[in-house]
């Protein structure tokens, strides 16, 4: 049984869903946020990879990349290894978004743990903290153990 309720995740969504209301004024929306994320983990990365990583379809990305490269979010680049493709790159534009992203997310975070105390605020960073590494760990192997356990419930259920 998930004694978190998954209340971890419905405050993510929620703070998500401020961000993205946020940046609108900016004229970026979700999806184009989470490709300017991609493109900024991933300098120089082509379309076809961008796609591959958001697991989303080649039209849906081409119009993205257009858009945001009409807005200067990102630039696109010759491929000297294939001259089919171009690669894509971040603009200093992008990079001060992340800042915004992060300064939005951070105030809410702020904003929600006002109510505690300092002691509980504390408590509450440390233990999340070994969450996420434990996370963090888990991701950087592939996500072995969470896969079986996932698996085993599905076969369970059959």
């Amino acid at each position: 049984m998930d004694i978190t309720q998954r209340q971890i995740t419905k405050i993510a969504r929620e703070v998500n869903r401020f961000t993205v209301r946020t940046l609108k004024s900016d004229g970026i929306g979700s999806s184009e946020l989470d490709l300017i994320h991609t493109i900024r983990k991933h300098p120089g990365i082509t379309q076809a990879k961008a796609c591959a990583v958001l697991g989303t379809d080649k039209g849906a990305v081409a119009k993205q990349c257009a858009s945001l490269e009409a807005k200067g979010y990102i630039e696109r680049k010759e491929n000297p290894d294939d001259g089919r493709s171009r690669l894509l790159f971040p603009t200093g534009k992008a990079e001060k978004l992340k800042n915004s992203k992060a300064h939005i997310e951070a105030s809410f975070y702020e904003w929600l743990t006002e109510s505690l105390s300092e002691r509980e605020k504390q408590e509450f960073a440390r233990l999340l903290g070994i969450l996420y590494q434990k996370c963090r760990e888990e991701s950087k192997a592939s996500f072995p153990r969470i896969s079986a356990i996932v698996e085993e419930g599905v076969e369970n259920e059959e």
